[in-house]
């Protein structure tokens, strides 16, 4: 079965790149019968916080992105110290003692000579008596893995393509810290085996992180999952700014994005397919394939987002957004008024205008005469079959009128604004008591 997980560190907000990642490894999951995993990556536990993971799970919820199951890394701490132990009798692991700053000049030394920044291995060269006299100083080792030198670093990556590092050209990966807390790379890879996880899919900025984790699978006796490494996302005038790159489900709930929307963009940006409305996320399962992602940036575009979010409100039934109307508003009026608005919180603008009292400034005097035509029709017409058109036919023939002198005094009088929902369909909303008083007014 197909197990993918979404990893987040509870120590803040989902952004837009979190929430991308946690969709791409549902919708995999999804679509192949498998599972999705939830892992709060929670072992920093000075920043790491309850609040957080409440938010990330709420989050998850509010995208329709519910996970199959939860691990906490903090409730996992012997099983890591157990995989531990195997590595250090094996030799995969080894005590280091250098300070950050001795490490950080060993860095400088190396780029003054234009060499790559690769640590040294000299906590190799140690002896007993060495470490005996670091742990007098009062000096505890830091904890590197061993990186195998003579095995080289190769896999298939189901977007990138073959790729292949030397081992040789990389660090031995810091694993444990001196305070004995625990660094990403390896707990990571503990919890893949035991999750039974098949399929990671993640950032590119991982992809030297996967070839050294590649080391530790087989250190591990495990195999690894399949890796798939997209391009990061950015804006649309180049990098994602800072601004846009933090945007979370918070912000954009209260633009008024629906969730759905983000899904529909994000499972579609960076891929050779087009972004397009769609009624339900079961929609972009068919369509998922790593082959169908390009190496290049994809592009997170506000504009596009809030224009997507338009068309697919457009399409949205009644019943989907009726706990969100204003008071009152019925399926007839969702339907009159939903062309218009980007968001559904534009209906309450619009259910206003149907309600009233609306602004009529903008009547022109020349007009009224016209408009107290318009109220002698109207009291005569019948307001239970299609009253806008009944109206209208009978003006133009009264009066002359046509085209826009005939149509935008009436629906500045009825809506005090010059465009807006149909009126054929907003008029039966009105009503036909507050249309004539309306029409009685302008006209006064």
């Amino acid at each position: 079965m197909v197990v993918t997980r979404f990893a987040p560190s509870p120590t803040g907000r989902l952004h837009v790149g979190n929430i991308r990642a946690a969709l791409h490894n549902w919708l995999y999951a999804r679509q192949q019968g498998g599972r999705f995993l939830l892992r709060l990556d929670d072992t920093d536990a000075e920043r790491s916080t309850e609040a957080f993971v409440d938010a990330i799970r709420a989050d998850l919820t509010w995208l329709g992105l519910a996970p199959d199951g939860e691990e906490r890394q903090s409730q996992r701490f012997a099983l890591y110290e157990e995989s531990f132990e195997r590595l250090r009798a094996a030799g995969r692991v080894y005590p280091a003692y250098e300070s950050q700053q001795e490490l950080d000049l060993k860095r400088k030394i190396l780029a003054g000579r234009g060499l790559p920044p690769v640590y040294d291995r000299a906590a190799l060269a140690l002896s007993d008596a060495d470490r005996a006299a670091f742990e007098a100083e009062g000096r505890t080792p830091h904890w590197r893995f061993r990186l195998d030198h003579d095995a080289a670093i190769a896999w298939h990556d189901l977007i990138r393509g073959d790729q292949r590092f030397d081992p040789k050209l990389l660090s031995d990966p810091v694993i444990r810290r001196a305070d004995g807390s625990w660094l990403y790379m390896l707990p990571s890879v503990i919890d893949d085996i035991d999750m039974g996880v098949t399929h990671v899919v993640r950032g590119e900025d991982h992809v030297t992180n996967t070839g050294l984790q590649l080391q530790m699978f087989e250190a591990l006796g495990a195999k690894p999952p399949a890796f798939a490494h997209e391009a990061l996302l950015t804006g649309s005038e180049g990098k994602l700014s800072k601004r846009l790159g933090a945007l979370g489900c918070d912000g954009f709930r209260e633009m008024g994005i629906e969730p759905l929307t983000l899904l529909a963009l994000l499972a579609r940006i960076g891929t050779s397919d087009p972004v397009e409305p769609v009624a339900a996320a079961e929609e972009l399962f068919h369509a998922f394939d790593f082959t169908r992602f390009g190496r290049a940036p994809a592009r997170f575009d506000l504009d596009e987002l809030t224009a997507l979010n338009a068309r697919i409100l457009h399409r949205l039934h009644y019943q989907d957004v009726a706990d969100r109307l204003p008071a009152g508003m019925d399926a007839d009026a969702w339907h009159a008024i939903r062309p218009n608005i980007l968001t559904v919180a534009d209906a309450a603008t619009w259910w206003a205008v149907v309600e009233g009292p609306v602004d009529q400034s903008a009547v022109a005097p020349e007009d009224r005469a016209y408009l107290a035509e318009a109220v002698t029709v109207a009291e005569g017409i019948d307001w239970t079959a299609d009253p806008w058109p009944a109206l209208t036919t009978l003006l133009k023939d009264v009066t002359g009128r046509k085209g826009k002198a005939l149509f935008l005094p009436l629906r500045l009088a009825l809506t005090g604004l010059a465009h807006g929902p149909d009126m054929a369909a907003l008029l039966p909303l009105i009503g036909r008591e507050r249309a004539l008083e309306r029409l009685r007014t302008a006209a006064a």
